[in-house]
């Protein structure tokens, strides 16, 4: 679990890569400055884990692009203390920046294998989420609703309902829309039925699939 200098040096370089590409969010920045992202990483992929890349995680999943992580991070408008649902853990990575956003994050994850590793993962890293949970992001977690804001790191082909009900109002929710491309969304609670919604070009993730496996 080493974190070199070389590390931190290519995290710059990343940071400097995000802001090219449009992302003017400094607390995400930061975080993403600070994060190891080769922890998140199976070791093979660790030289290359600063470029701007989603990799393969196992159980069919990828770790995004930091691009992708930073600008879904950036549309929540992350304020400390807001209570986040994540429908996705994957690698964890984004629940790491969310974290050090000071959110107090709720993530779910429906594959076996990624929540057992990345549930060892966090601990170690120091990452300490309010709630990681094994089962089916569809639903989200009506126990702990609602949620200043949520966000879905997997493509879908509609909005959950759930997760509509679990917005507070005024709320946010990120979510890639669609099936094989996906259109990055967000949706902002107005008031018990009424949401506003934004479109904000083409994005490709991994789908989110029902039930937990």
């Amino acid at each position: 679990m080493k974190d070199t200098a070389k590390h931190q040096g290519l995290r710059n370089q990343l940071v400097t890569t995000l802001e090219q590409k449009g992302i003017t969010d400094r607390a995400v920045l930061e975080a993403i400055k600070k994060i190891p992202r080769h922890l998140f990483l199976d070791s093979s992929f660790g030289d290359h884990a600063y470029q701007d890349k989603a990799f393969p995680i196992g159980a069919g999943q990828t770790i995004s692009q930091p691009y992708t992580v930073a600008f879904q991070s950036q549309l929540l408008e992350v304020k400390k203390d807001h209570k986040i649902l994540e429908i996705g853990t994957g690698s964890g990575y984004q629940t790491a920046v969310l974290f050090m956003l000071g959110a107090k994050v709720y993530t779910v994850e429906r594959q076996s294998e990624l929540f057992k590793t990345t549930s060892n993962l966090f601990p170690k890293l120091n990452i300490r989420p309010k709630h990681v949970t094994f089962g089916d992001g569809y639903k989200g977690l009506p126990n702990f609703a609602p949620f200043d804001s949520i966000i879905v790191t997997a493509g879908a082909p509609f909005i959950p309902q759930p997760l509509m009900a679990q917005l507070k109002i005024g709320g946010r929710l990120v979510i890639p829309l669609g099936e094989d491309v996906q259109i990055m969304t967000l949706l902002i609670r107005k008031n018990e039925t009424q949401f506003e919604k934004h479109e904000f070009g083409e994005f490709r993730f991994v789908p989110l699939l029902e039930d937990k496996n």
